[in-house]
């Protein structure tokens, strides 16, 4: 378990003020939001090949990689007329 960055996230809260902690809190909530809706594209479109639990544990620069990809393969179905489902 990594205390580390708990350390640093409750020190950071000990200098907001109330309505500081509640951005910082909506922030973080629209983030993870994000992250589980990427997480579910990429495991769908992975069919298989990674869980929707693995596509969590990615990188969000590997999740940019990953969607990037799929972009690109979306683009290359749609020129190709080749079924890409």
């Amino acid at each position: 378990m990594d205390l580390g960055h708990d350390h640093f996230f409750r020190g950071r809260l000990l200098i907001l003020d109330s309505e500081q902690i509640a951005a910082e809190v909506d922030r973080m909530e629209k983030e993870a939001e994000t992250i589980r809706a990427d997480s579910l594209k990429i495991a769908w479109y992975m069919r298989g090949g990674m869980t929707y639990t693995e596509a969590q544990m990615l990188s969000p620069k590997e999740r940019e990689l990953i969607g990037t990809l799929v972009k690109d393969n979306l683009e290359t179905t749609k020129k190709s007329g080749l079924p890409f489902f």
